[in-house]
């Protein structure tokens, strides 16, 4: 499954090793690639690599198996091909993403939605074709999807990825891991303690600036970290650019101007669409509705006036520097 739509900037800083060398003492580091992007563990020395190895491979396989729109045989590509309305029977995984997706649909007001992927491939971001339509349009039980309108797509590149590294998580501690800081194409959870005792630290990239340039560390604790932007990511149309992240409501690309927002909340599934949703709200709405809605955020600009920065819903409790 690549990952073409979202720019993924989180770095860690648990060791500021996988940004600048060897991993810090009483930790090892590995990783490998993922979803078209990469992820990265942070572990206590002694860890057994290979279980978390594997482990990551199985559910890697699973969900591009699941959800990926570039497998052309994979669960989601054959639900979107199907000219029916009919149920159609899906994994339990791909039910349970799809049904959290049209939940937060519901809840961003539209400003995060799982039918977009046409719209996306317009702007060359994606491989999704289809009929422009509504996520109402989708229904979801516990072992089906059903369109009612027969070209109807489902897209969950915004989502799965969370999805997978809330999966990767839970399954640790049976490959024999109590501690590690984790990150899977710029989505970060944590298990335990770092080796010396104190909390694992994940450092937040400026949106304008070289990898490795830090905005804030934040210790995320039991919460998963994501982040979303459009500092990278976007297409070159004359002298502007076109943003990767589409709002659903517009049609249109939002401003392209570096940016980005990072969302702490129960599961990286969750954050990893409230991100999306806020970026696509922009920063002075994003803000309002984080800050209505709990949600802890940090929102970061960069414009000709210079860096702006909003933090809601308690963030900054989070945040170390």
């Amino acid at each position: 499954m690549q990952m073409t739509r979202r720019n993924f900037i989180v770095t860690t800083a648990g060791a500021m090793a996988w940004a600048a060398g060897p991993a810090a003492a009483g930790t090892v580091g590995i990783g490998g690639p993922a979803f078209g992007s990469t992820w990265r563990a942070a572990l206590p020395d002694g860890t057994k690599a290979e279980a978390v190895r594997r482990l990551v491979g199985s559910v890697v396989a699973e969900i591009n198996q699941a959800m990926s729109p570039y497998l052309a045989q994979s669960e989601l590509s054959v639900f979107n091909r199907a000219d029916t309305a009919d149920w159609q029977r899906c994994s339990a995984s791909l039910a349970k993403v799809a049904d959290h997706a049209l939940e937060m649909s519901g809840v961003t007001d539209g400003a995060f939605d799982p039918t977009i992927g046409p719209l996306v491939n317009r702007f060359g971001f994606g491989p999704i074709h289809g009929e422009r339509v509504r996520p109402e349009d989708l229904s979801v039980s516990a072992n089906g999807l059903r369109k009612r309108v027969a070209g109807l797509t489902l897209d969950l590149c915004g989502i799965a990825k969370g999805y997978a590294l809330d999966r990767i998580i839970e399954g640790l501690p049976s490959a024999g891991v109590e501690a590690a800081l984790f990150e899977l194409g710029g989505e970060v959870r944590t298990l335990g303690r770092h080796p010396d005792g104190r909390a694992w630290q994940v450092g937040i990239e400026r949106p304008d600036a070289r990898p490795g340039t830090v905005e804030h560390i934040v210790a995320p604790g039991p919460l998963a970290l994501a982040t979303s932007g459009t500092g990278r990511q976007n297409i070159s149309l004359g002298e502007g650019g076109v943003s990767h992240l589409i709002d659903p409501r517009s049609g249109r690309p939002v401003d392209a101007v570096p940016a980005s927002v990072s969302v702490l909340a129960d599961t990286a599934m969750r954050a990893d669409a409230l991100a999306t949703a806020l970026m696509v709200m922009g920063m002075e709405r994003g803000a309002a509705f984080a800050e209505t809605h709990s949600i802890a955020a940090l929102f970061v600009r960069y414009d000709k006036g210079g860096s702006h920065e909003i933090m809601t819903g308690g963030f900054e409790a989070r945040v170390t520097a």
